[in-house]
């Protein structure tokens, strides 16, 4: 079936059809760091409800039209590791 890596890159595609975003950019190392980030330094379960935040503010701000597709993930995925960096360090907002 092919390196994980593989697995992974075929699977996006796959989704990316299915919503009808072929063409969409997605960088699945900063995904999956992110989540990475969430579980460790917040909790488990938050890994896949920080990457859907961060993916849902990526796609608000590209859809308004305040940062082209690529310029928003990459703010949202900072935006949200900063969070959890902080999350990680004991910060409190």
């Amino acid at each position: 079936m092919g390196t994980q890596q593989q697995q992974l890159e075929d699977w996006t595609q796959r989704l990316l059809r299915s919503l009808e975003l072929e063409g969409t950019e997605v960088d699945i190392d900063a995904v999956l760091d992110l989540a990475a980030a969430a579980a460790h330094n917040v909790v488990r379960p938050a890994a896949p409800l920080t990457t859907f935040v961060a993916g849902l503010a990526a796609g608000l701000a590209a859809g308004s039209g305040q940062a082209d597709e690529a310029l928003a993930m990459r703010a949202a995925i900072r935006a949200a590791q900063r969070e959890c960096d902080a999350a990680g360090a004991g910060e409190q907002k």
